[in-house]
């Protein structure tokens, strides 16, 4: 045995028993309610795409990588524009993700629906593959990306690693592998292909980069089954050896979260999903401030200063002062609780470049203080407003709407998709997508989820 395939003592092989589980397991297997939770998954990726498409991000994404593109058979989802399928598949992922919306995985802050579907979907119009059969894969790549997570988390995430782009490029090698009918031996080499480039800092939040995360793990993980099926090797052992992914990459390997009772335990059926586009951790404060509005009426206009206690994380992730674009705002607890003061919005138009430099926001945002109390649990707020007249007003958030303790509902999730969707594509092709989408376990050919998302009008001009 090579050195750089060693294993410590009691170490179990991770790798090859996770590749062994994605390979041999059927859609038959996976419980009903967790196939639910898939499809919900699915069904918010697929409008969190749509509503990003034409975000200044994925434009400037699109003009530097299409002269790089191959034979263009993989749609970019909301646009008449198609791609090879490793750069659609880049592209989604990253449109995806760029307006903070898509779903999240609370235990380890992973958003795993946008490495993999991105992946699966450009695949797809490739290399046709079944509904069915796609929204299996789609299970399996989350339930990898989720167990690799949980395995180095929070130690890997505090060291300033983006955990939905490294834990992303597994769970999107998973998928892949499983949807193209990998042998194990070809998963562990793209465990091993995916965990080489696996990557993403915290340092870019705020920042086009961000979204960049999720779509180059789409992309790396599509790319690392794609080597594997021709047969280019790797380390088996690449994410418990000594150099690999969980020993480099954290303080902490906990190998029990990868292997014990897979099959079993499904973390793919704890996904959550977003009510508020921003970063999850603010999501008490944009709940309880918009509460508050409701209860007030006009008197928010007369705030004299509002205070937040919050868990430390929320200081962290989200305590960027003054804001000067959509991006940042989007980490601004500061910024987010004025939005819902004042406009009762946590929604997309809430974190723009025109709303982050309003007036009437800044002043509110300036008299706005947060402290960070370890006793308060990272998904509760206090927060206490002053009133220019000496009155008081509070609100206790002890589980924001979105949590696992008050999911949306498939009707609230419909709402956000429509809410995103028809502003894209219109209310016609929106209404067919969102259909589309749900029905997807029907679909003899997944694809169509891709090419429903087409705006009309703009699928004819191309095709002229």
């Amino acid at each position: 045995m090579s050195l750089h395939q060693e294993t410590a003592p009691g170490v179990p092989h991770v790798t090859q028993i996770l590749a062994d589980w994605a390979v041999n397991i059927k859609g038959a297997d996976i419980p009903t309610e967790v196939r639910r939770e898939g499809l919900r998954t699915f069904v918010n990726w697929t409008g969190c795409a749509v509503g990003g498409a034409r975000h200044e991000t994925v434009d400037r994404a699109l003009a530097a990588v299409r002269p790089f593109s191959g034979k263009a058979t993989s749609t970019v989802l909301g646009r008449p524009d198609r791609l090879d399928a490793l750069h659609a598949a880049l592209l989604n992922g990253i449109s995806s993700h760029v307006l903070d919306y898509d779903d999240t995985h609370l235990k380890t802050i992973i958003h795993p629906a946008g490495p993999v579907a991105s992946a699966l979907l450009a695949l797809a119009e490739m290399r046709p593959i079944s509904g069915y059969d796609l929204l299996t894969a789609l299970i399996v790549g989350m339930e990898a990306e989720c167990r690799i997570g949980n395995c180095v988390y929070p130690h890997h995430y505090d060291r300033g690693w983006h955990i939905t782009g490294t834990a992303g490029v597994f769970g999107a090698a998973a998928a892949v592998g499983k949807a193209i009918g990998l042998s194990s031996r070809q998963v562990r080499w793209a465990f091993g292909i995916a965990a080489t480039q696996s990557s993403g800092l915290r340092e870019m939040f705020g920042t086009m980069t961000k979204s960049f995360h999720p779509g180059r793990a789409a992309q790396n993980g599509m790319f690392a089954a794609l080597l594997a099926e021709a047969d280019y090797d790797s380390s088996e052992r690449a994410i418990e050896a000594p150099r690999g992914f969980a020993n480099v990459m954290s303080d902490k390997q906990d190998y029990a979260e990868i292997v014990d009772d897979l099959g079993t335990r499904w973390e793919a059926a704890l996904n959550s999903y977003k009510p508020f586009a921003c970063g999850i951790v603010i999501h008490p404060a944009i709940d309880g401030c918009i509460q508050l509005r409701e209860e007030l009426g006009d008197k928010v206009k007369a705030i004299r200063s509002v205070t937040l206690k919050t868990h430390p994380l929320v200081l962290e992730l989200t305590g960027k002062r003054a804001p000067k674009s959509g991006l940042e705002g989007k980490f601004s607890v500061y910024h987010a609780a004025a939005a819902a003061l004042l406009r009762g919005d946590g929604g997309p138009m809430a974190f723009t470049n025109e709303m982050v430099n309003e007036a009437d926001i800044i002043a509110l945002r300036d008299t706005i203080t947060a402290t960070a109390d370890p006793a308060c649990h990272e998904a509760s707020v206090d927060i206490d407003i002053t009133f220019e007249d000496g009155s008081t007003a509070t609100k206790h958030v002890e589980r924001a709407i979105g949590s696992r303790d008050v999911p949306l509902t498939d009707a609230q999730i419909d709402r956000k998709f429509v809410n995103q969707s028809v502003p894209v594509v219109g209310k016609a092709v929106t209404e067919g997508l969102l259909k589309t989408a749900w029905n997807l376990e029907q679909l003899a050919d997944a694809a169509e989820v891709a090419r429903a998302s087409i705006p009309d009008n703009e699928e004819k001009a191309a095709a002229e």
